[in-house]
């Protein structure tokens, strides 16, 4: 997709916010260090890029086990993370897929020092809703100065 997204068809005003609940509680897993619940927000297909890494996750399985290797490798330096995704444009396919497109920025507060801006990203998302629930299908995300 790469570049503003100009939806053709925005989404309703109820799955907007049902978007972002989603979001909310996907990433509070991450900062809670919740890889498998995190993980459980993507299809079993889904596919995690990032123009940083060399290779994308493929499936659900991997994903998590990659974020569970990301997550021990964090906790050894006593640092707290937070994700937060703001404006957040919504595009519904004919497909019945959601195209969202947000800024992400992850801030890391150490024990008793200050909160800095650790990453700052763009991501895009294609979102299914399976039972109920929506799951990311795939996901990319791009560094900032990169």
């Amino acid at each position: 997709m790469s570049g503003p997204l100009k939806a053709a068809t925005p989404v309703d005003g109820d799955t907007y916010a049902g978007i972002l609940q989603f979001y909310a509680e996907h990433m509070q897993l991450l900062d809670e260090r919740a890889a498998e619940e995190w993980a459980d927000g993507f299809t079993e297909d889904a596919v995690f890029e990032q123009n940083v890494k060399p290779e994308p996750w493929r499936g659900r399985s991997v994903i998590a086990e990659r974020m569970r290797a990301g997550l021990a490798r964090q906790a050894g330096r006593d640092v707290q993370r937070r994700h937060w995704f703001g404006m957040v444009a919504c595009d519904r396919r004919a497909d019945d897929t959601v195209v969202t497109r947000y800024y992400a920025q992850v801030i890391e507060t150490p024990r008793g020092g200050r909160a800095t801006t650790y990453l700052s990203t763009t991501g895009e998302d294609v979102l299914v809703l399976r039972d109920g629930r929506w799951r990311i299908r795939h996901r990319l995300i791009t560094h900032d100065a990169t």
